[in-house]
């Protein structure tokens, strides 16, 4: 066994403020307040974004500023990722200024994108070539998670990087599940988003039905959500709905391409999951009409056109 090998194996020491460089590569809805919260921690952070302006509150708040992902990784003892695709994910992980490149044998990979279970494999054995721990661990509960520190982790891979990592998982998570080995934490994920794709139907539809039937929403929502209907998304998008807000706390163009990846998993498995198709067929229309930076909650509207009706607060249509 090589050196590079051997230094994979070894155990590792916690990570703390006092001893360990942060990298962070992606600032978008979620990645900026994850990152922002690792600063709170007393946390030293080297930050990376395809538009540095996307990171001029973290740099105001003293992250430092590096021009690649791989130079990132350079400064860094420990990595994250959160981006916005697959492709995005090879680039900045696996490419020629990608964080493997710069990372140091010993050092931390994690991967919060959702993205591939194939490509999480992948990156998985690259980084074991090169004596890097790597694991993918995508996360749930929006953009309030990720301000509050809530969010839930889905970690697939090395269990002693997954623990030593514990002193980031307080300051970003709430929950963290060790989900199994490499691509497991995307597999989790996917399950996920195919429990909330449907669950928005129903939703949405319940909503539309209470509008058309000429129910008070407030009060709907009242008698909705402490009962058997009551769910994550009822609690935290319909009021927003309800609000005319469709700002993206998750982005329907990143829904779509998790709800794609699901499906090419299910044919490779050779299973039929008809309310995930339906949900990516719903969704991808949304993204069709040039709604696909809009939050989830926007399929409401969506609803609502296909029945010709009205929605009270959907937002003035955009000018050609």
């Amino acid at each position: 066994m090589d050196a590079d090998r051997s230094a994979a194996r070894m155990e590792l020491a916690p990570v703390s403020p006092a001893t360990t460089r942060l990298g962070w590569i992606g600032v978008g809805v979620m990645g900026r307040s994850m990152a922002g919260r690792l600063l709170d921690a007393g946390f030293g952070l080297t930050v990376f974004s395809r538009r540095r302006e996307s990171a001029a509150e973290l740099l105001a708040r003293g992250a430092v500023w590096a021009g690649s992902p791989r130079a990132v990784a350079t400064a860094s003892d420990v990595v994250f990722a959160m981006v916005g695709h697959p492709a995005d994910v090879r680039a900045v992980v696996l490419g020629p200024e990608g964080a493997l490149a710069g990372l140091a044998p010993g050092g931390i990979l994690v991967d919060h994108t959702t993205s591939a279970p194939d490509l999480a494999e992948a990156i998985a054995a690259a980084a074991t070539d090169r004596g890097i721990r790597a694991l993918d661990a995508p996360v749930s509960g929006g953009d309030k998670g990720a301000r509050e520190g809530t969010l839930t982790v889905m970690v697939g891979g090395d269990a002693a990087a997954r623990e030593a990592l514990a002193a980031c998982w307080r300051a970003t998570a709430g929950t963290v599940v060790a989900c199994g080995g490499p691509g497991a934490g995307q597999r989790t994920k996917l399950a996920n988003q195919i429990a909330i794709a449907s669950g928005m139907i129903g939703m949405c539809e319940a909503l539309l039905y209470a509008h058309r039937a000429g129910l008070d929403l407030e009060t709907t929502l009242r008698a909705l959500a402490p009962g058997a209907a009551g769910s994550w998304s009822l609690t935290n998008l319909a009021p927003r709905i309800l609000r005319g807000d469709f700002a993206p706390g998750f982005m329907v163009e990143h829904l779509v391409k998790d709800l794609r990846i699901a499906l090419d998993e299910c044919r490779r498995m050779g299973i039929d999951l008809p309310g995930l198709a339906l949900a990516e067929s719903l969704y991808g229309g949304i993204l069709a009409q040039g709604r696909g930076r809009m939050g989830t909650q926007a399929l409401v509207l969506a609803l609502a056109q296909q029945s010709r009706l009205a929605w009270p607060t959907a937002p003035p249509p955009q000018p050609a």
